[in-house]
């Protein structure tokens, strides 16, 4: 088995390279923002802030800061991230992962922003088939849901129905 994390960012060429502007980046928040730092990335969430509209302004003053560093500022569900910018995402890692494998059949499923890559990945490749899954939360990007083949109400809702592929294969 083969997977790709961090937006597939470790695929691109010039990954390496891009470590050391994240880690500095990285430095210049402390004290400031609690970092998830993925090496490649940094994840700054306000899902448990107590103030979200407060949490958001100071988030976005760090996202301009970030753009004016030379890095590439998005956000997600309740998250920002700070990526570097290259030519790198979940759609370009599904693209790369399919053309490794030679696959002609392929499934996705998402629940954030960054996953409507990996659906226009999946639409612009060529397949026999291609199943876009949306994970339907209250906090669920509407556009997301509407890209989608399927739409599940919750990781439990995708579980059940993965299992019952795997159980006609086996069948």
């Amino acid at each position: 088995m083969r997977y790709v994390g961090n937006h597939g960012l470790e695929l691109h060429p010039d990954a390496a390279g891009a470590t050391e502007a994240i880690a500095e980046f990285a430095q210049g928040l402390t004290g400031r923002w609690v970092i998830e730092d993925k090496g490649l990335s940094l994840s700054l969430h306000f899902r448990e802030a107590k103030d979200e509209q407060k949490a958001r302004v100071v988030l976005e003053q760090i996202a301009v800061e970030a753009n004016d560093a030379g890095l590439d500022a998005r956000w997600g569900r309740k998250v920002l991230e700070i990526r570097p910018r290259l030519h790198a995402d979940k759609g370009t890692a599904v693209a790369s992962l399919l053309a490794t494998a030679g696959a002609k059949r392929a499934l996705y499923a998402g629940d954030d922003t960054t996953d409507r890559d990996a659906f226009r990945a999946l639409t612009s490749v060529e397949l026999l088939s291609g199943i876009k899954i949306a994970v339907d939360s209250p906090e669920a990007p509407a556009d997301l849901l509407s890209e989608a083949d399927i739409v599940v109400d919750g990781a439990v809702e995708l579980a059940l129905h993965l299992s019952q592929l795997s159980l006609r294969r086996s069948a």
